[in-house]
């Protein structure tokens, strides 16, 4: 069902429509109708429509200047335009704001009828073109191993953060999951004039020619195959093709620290019979580089550029081998560095970032240090900064890192009591959540205290007739785009409803507690139009200023 609201000054024509035309059938839902554009306004703001039916001449704010606004605060409504013969001029001004139909008075509910079913029919096809989800599942599920392909290709070639790999894990249908991770990178050794493509069964090899442009692509779809086949052993285990070569990425289960080294033998044996079938099958030659066994998935792209770097061994020990990094190069402890992209993104966790974030990001600086086995001085340099950052961070809030940790000297001091990454991690972790809470809380106060003095501003200036949101926002110099949200997250309403209700009690007091004539009323709490005071004032109370100064009880 489409949300409809329909305008027109005249009752009749509202009560008439509503009765004559069966708008359920029609596949809509009235909203609420109005009786002039400065309700239908609020209305359309409240309900945000689908469908908009306004008649041209309306008290207060007409139908083109009602349309006008629509167009420019939700341009995705569509305006249905009620006019006579007589408004033609109007009606040519409707063209030009871009009005979706048009009905010319006197009409009948069946040709209205027919206006609204022409424009469902407009709407269903918006609809079916935004969701048609069987169209995008098809479309995302023929690209999905595509997808996969690259996310795996960016998970080796860079450091990911943990929060981006597993939402990426989840919208590509990936399992990796596990205690421990390695990289291994397979390189043709040389390409012969003829080869064979593995068909993904032992017993069914065609042999093709690989003349051509397309030779390397062939013989890497080739091996990719033979790695896949062989890899049903291991689910969880993923291969794909990385520029000219084809990559394995091996996940295991749950591993302690001690298991780590003989974790890898079932790889590298694996490894081995894959080499072995690439030659039997394909006539060619590969040489496999292996990364070292690494516990964190955020860090692979440590093992794969050793499996890359082993590879360069194949100078030196030959070719068509499977070459471990570890017994090609002793094993130094990797650099730490705490560069300027960690920096900023410590310094945005802070200030926006949610819990998990924040400790995620934590978690994933401080990976590098446990148990790596730096030196003392390099451990202290590290941290020293990421309290650094940490420091920045405050000083951009104003924050006093002095009253928040009861002094500079020992916020700074406990870096030396410090006698491993892990308390150093907990230290830290407890340290910026209480900085994080603090900078929210800072922040919370400074939307409290702005609003209370917008509120001060209008109670104060209320009876000024141009009182606008521009004109507070330009008081309390801050945008009037974060100026409304804040405004309207804080008191539950918007500023034109907040304005109205101050300017209707102020001249509930005055009838009540002065002689002054309703249109002088109108006048001090606002209002230019005596009328539009009354109408408001009947739709605020249920009653007239007049049947109030008598004494009627309000609604």
């Amino acid at each position: 069902m489409y949300k409809l609201i329909l305008v027109d000054d005249e009752q009749d024509v509202r009560e008439g429509l509503l009765d004559l035309i069966d708008w359920k059938s029609l596949g809509y839902q009235i909203m609420d109708t109005a009786e002039n554009g400065r309700e239908a306004l609020e209305l359309v703001e409240k309900h945000i429509p689908d469908v908009v039916v306004t008649d041209i001449q309306m008290p207060f704010m007409n139908g083109l200047e009602l349309s006008e606004w629509i167009r420019e605060h939700n341009p995705a409504t569509k305006i249905i335009i009620l006019t006579g013969y007589e408004e033609f001029e109007y009606a040519q001004k409707a063209i030009r704001l871009g009005i979706d139909e048009y009905v010319l008075k006197p009409f009948s509910a069946r040709e209205l009828a027919s206006i609204l079913d022409k424009v469902k029919k407009q709407l269903d096809e918006e609809m079916s073109a935004k969701e048609n989800v069987q169209l995008l599942t098809e479309h995302y599920r023929k690209n999905l191993p595509i997808l996969q392909s690259l996310f795996l290709s960016s998970l080796v070639t860079r450091k990911l953060p943990q929060q981006e790999i597993r939402e990426k894990c989840q919208h590509y249908d990936l399992d990796l999951h596990g205690g421990a991770y390695v990289v291994s990178v397979i390189r043709i050794d040389s390409y012969g004039s003829a080869g064979h493509i593995y068909s993904g069964s032992e017993t069914k090899v065609a042999t093709i020619s690989l003349r051509d442009t397309k030779d390397i692509q062939l013989k890497l779809f080739a091996i990719l195959n033979i790695v896949d086949e062989i890899m049903h052993r291991n689910p969880k285990d993923k291969v794909f093709i990385h520029h000219d070569e084809v990559v394995l990425l091996s996940v295991y289960g749950n591993v302690t620290s001690d298991e780590m080294g003989n974790a890898l033998t079932p790889t590298l044996n694996l490894l081995e019979e894959i080499r072995y079938s690439i030659e039997r099958y394909l006539k060619l030659t590969v040489t496999i580089g292996v990364g070292s066994t690494i516990s964190d998935i955020a860090g692979v792209y440590n093992s794969f550029q050793e499996a890359e770097r082993a590879l360069d061994y194949r100078m030196i020990l030959g070719s068509n081998k499977v070459i471990w990094i570890g017994d090609v190069e002793s094993q130094p402890f990797p650099a730490i560095t705490f560069d300027e992209t960690r920096e900023k993104e410590l310094i945005r966790c802070l200030k926006v970032g949610s819990d998990r974030e924040l400790t995620d990001l934590i978690e994933e600086l401080f990976a590098g240090l446990i148990d790596s086995g730096i030196s003392y001085q390099d451990f202290h340099v590290y941290l020293l900064m990421m309290l650094t950052a940490v420091i920045k961070a405050a000083q951009d809030v104003h924050v006093d890192l002095d009253q928040l940790f009861d002094g500079g000297v020992v916020f700074l001091s406990q870096l030396s009591k410090f006698t491993n990454a892990e308390e150093a991690k907990a230290w830290f972790i407890n340290m910026s959540m209480k900085l994080k809470n603090s900078i929210a809380y800072h922040r919370q106060s400074s939307y409290n205290l702005l609003v209370e003095e917008a509120k001060a501003y209008i109670n104060k200036h209320y009876g000024e007739q141009d009182l606008s949101i521009t004109k507070v926002c330009k008081h309390l110099h801050i945008s009037t785009g974060y100026f409304s949200s804040i405004f309207k997250k804080e008191t539950k309403m918007t500023f034109v409803n907040y304005l109205m209700n101050v300017r209707m009690e102020a001249a509930q007091n005055m009838l009540r507690l002065s002689d002054l004539k309703a249109f002088e009323i109108a006048d001090q709490v606002g209002f230019a139009d005596p009328n539009y005071f009354s109408f408001c004032f009947r739709k605020k109370f249920g009653i007239s200023p007049k049947e109030y100064r008598g004494g009627a009880k309000t609604i």
